[in-house]
């Protein structure tokens, strides 16, 4: 796997080109899992549904009446709008750092692993944040809601971890090391 950047790090076996805009991909992309799978399919929660009990005093709207759910609605499409960018933003990293064998990035371990991270990544910081300081929203609104939020940040950390294991058995992506170990094994 070719790019124009970057050789390994010292103690990381992947060059520093792959881990950004896998990492960005993997926020953008656990976004949309958390928007489309908790707000969308299973409704468990929306941007603002905790409103009338968070730390912030945002105005609360009722996602069981008309007024309320459009209000989360906008604000749902607005997260998967940064979603958007995010996943754009890391493909717009990634393509202009990789000039060629574009496939074997696609399908290493590195880019999957970073990916994995970021995806971590997101879960602890919007569990973090959004959850826990701000209190605009829980994954599961209720008597249990704070288990709910305990698994989703256990699933962050698991994420992350399981990430970095996964990029750690990749091979680098710079051309003179692919090149040396021969092109027909695989990532």
């Amino acid at each position: 796997m070719a790019t124009t950047t970057g050789g390994a790090r010292a103690g990381n076996s992947q060059p520093a080109s792959i881990q950004l805009p896998g990492v960005v991909l993997g926020v953008g992309m656990g976004g949309f899992v958390d928007g489309i799978l908790l707000h969308q399919l299973l409704q468990w929660h929306h941007m603002l549904s905790s409103t009338n009990q968070d730390r912030i005093g945002v105005r609360y709207y009722n996602p069981h009446t008309v007024s309320g759910l459009e209000m989360n609605t906008l604000w749902d499409g607005i997260f998967h709008t940064v979603c958007w960018i995010s996943v754009l933003f890391g493909l717009a990293i990634l393509y202009s750092r990789v000039t060629h064998n574009r496939l074997r990035v696609w399908t290493s371990r590195a880019l999957w692993g970073w990916m994995l991270v970021g995806w971590g990544l997101f879960n602890l910081v919007e569990g973090v944040l959004d959850h826990e300081i701000l209190g605009i929203h829980h994954v599961y609104a209720g008597d249990d809601q704070v288990w709910w939020d305990i698994g989703f940040l256990v699933l962050g950390a698991l994420l992350v971890a399981s990430g970095y294991l996964l990029q750690r058995s990749g091979r680098p992506s710079d051309s003179h090391a692919s090149a040396a170990r021969g092109e027909g094994r695989r990532p």
